[in-house]
């Protein structure tokens, strides 16, 4: 790991090179409300940037710019819109370390996370820089030979991008690359807590060479009176969003008014499954990315570890051992192995699940306090319960790993599909015949078999039940963007046949 040691003045010189407008048609703008939001650091409390905070009149500015681009843009040739995108993979890879110290300064994940980031979200560029340029559709004689038929892929239209604040950059590509390599302008909004990475990476797209108006950014403080009043507007034509499962119910009825195209990526309760036979160090390695990346702040983040109970035992001490081992402490910092959660009342609501659990008949092996001193700290706990304690059915978002046993496979099934979430999912076994069989009975959209982070721009994001609909990355992630046509004309070779 690069240990690099970050300065006071390091962080005011990075800062103050972040746009703190609203980019709006090619221009950076202030509010038309005249006011400003504050951007904190979560591991002291502190402001770090105050930002122009967007509402309804600045959406709709941005909307107006997103429609009047649309038409050329969808015009554009594939190759440069692909030109753009590998222009902006280039800039974000230049400029990693700025990326990476931005996120932690405004999220709190450790520097090397804060990287790992930065490789993982710009991959999303490069993907689809490739993928722009190979959209391919389809032409072929009918069944009956009478018509020759062309189907065809365009741009769906003007979209608006809804990003979490977990994951400031990633989140930001993995949304607005494949919008650009399918030829549709946006609207982003990104997540309050978090848009100063959003915003710089927009100006980076600027200077890869994106046209005025297709790339629009409106943060603000009423997430509400930005999305509202641009799903009534009939100009646009999909809604991408990655959050919680309540406010993505909230917006699919909205969207239903309009028949907007939708994506939603949505809350998650991932179970991870350590059988007998598992190797229980890689099974305690995988534990710790799966539950302790991000800080836990992940909606893929091992939520419930479902362990044999022949091997139960073993595991947790292996498992609490590992997590006793981290330091929770500002991301800048060199020691940093955990950093803090995003802010006060999101680690009020960990220790009360903790505590809920407890109460429930739980016992703490390790941790289960918040940190003393500055910052929204938790130390990273580990729970023994049982199969029906109430923490087992919540999404806990932070550093809590609830451990309960199973004795068969048909149990340790019944207890992984125990939830209204299905997207992320992890299973440790040495048989691949158990991991087939247990992944085709599974009900998640994605499975992690022997790895604890699966993650990839090459590969479709996405979940069923209330985890949400549709997919992100791979192959798939551009079809999300557009809409299909197909073309019947006369075949003018049918009378011969």
């Amino acid at each position: 790991m690069t240990v690099t040691t970050v300065t006071a003045e390091r962080e005011q010189e990075l800062l103050q090179s972040v746009p703190t407008g609203l980019l709006i048609d090619g221009a950076w703008r202030d509010a038309s409300s005249g006011k400003t939001l504050d951007v904190h650091d979560p591991a002291t409390g502190k402001v770090l940037l105050s930002i122009q905070d967007g509402n309804s009149d600045d959406a709709m500015a941005a909307l107006d710019a997103a429609a009047a681009a649309q038409h050329d843009w969808a015009l554009t040739a594939p190759r440069e819109r692909a030109e753009i995108l590998r222009r902006g993979f280039d800039l974000v890879t230049e400029r990693a370390e700025d990326f990476a110290l931005l996120m932690t300064l405004e999220m709190g994940k450790p520097l090397a996370e804060a990287r790992g980031e930065v490789a993982y979200g710009a991959e999303f560029l490069r993907w689809f820089s490739e993928e722009a340029v190979r959209h391919y559709g389809r032409y072929f004689t009918s069944p009956e030979g009478k018509n020759k038929m062309i189907v065809t892929h365009k741009p769906v239209g003007p979209s608006l991008l809804i990003t979490p604040w977990n994951f400031p950059l990633a989140m930001a590509t993995r949304k607005v690359a494949p919008a650009v390599a399918a030829g549709c302008t946006m609207v982003l909004k990104p997540a309050k807590l978090t848009p100063l990475t959003s915003m710089l990476f927009a100006q980076v797209m600027q200077e890869a060479g994106l046209p005025a108006g297709v790339l629009n950014v409106v943060a603000g403080s009423s997430a509400s009176a930005i999305s509202g009043p641009l799903m009534k507007d009939s100009r646009l034509r999909k809604v991408s969003f990655t959050g919680s499962t309540p406010v993505g119910v909230k917006l699919m009825q909205d969207a239903a008014n309009n028949v907007l195209r939708t994506s939603m990526e949505l809350g998650g309760n991932a179970p991870f499954l350590v059988f007998a036979d598992a190797d229980l160090d890689a099974a305690v390695e995988g534990a710790m990315a799966a539950k302790m990346r991000n800080m836990g702040e992940a909606c893929t983040a091992a939520n419930r570890f479902l362990v044999h109970e022949d091997v139960a035992v073993e595991f947790k001490a292996k498992f609490a051992a590992a997590l006793k081992a981290l330091n929770p402490a500002r991301g800048t910092e060199p020691e940093s192995t955990v950093g803090p959660i995003i802010d006060s009342g999101a680690r009020d609501d960990i220790h009360q699940l903790v505590q809920d659990s407890v109460a429930a008949g739980g016992e703490v092996v390790t941790g289960g306090q918040p940190k003393d001193g500055d910052g929204y700290f938790y130390i990273p706990t580990l729970l023994s319960v049982g199969n029906d304690n109430p923490i087992l059915s919540e999404e806990i978002f932070g550093p809590v790993a609830p451990v309960t046993t199973f004795a068969t496979e048909e149990e340790a099934i019944e207890l992984a599909n125990a939830s209204q979430y299905g997207l992320a999912s992890y299973i440790y076994t040495k048989d691949v015949n158990t991991m087939f069989r247990v992944s085709e009975q599974i009900e998640f959209g994605l499975v992690g078999f022997n790895a604890g982070v699966i993650s990839n721009a090459s590969a479709p994001f996405g979940g069923v039940k209330q985890s949400g609909l549709g997919r992100e990355g791979g192959a798939e992630g551009i079809e999300e963007y557009t809409t299909v046509q197909y073309i019947g004309m006369a075949d003018p070779y049918a009378a011969k046949r």
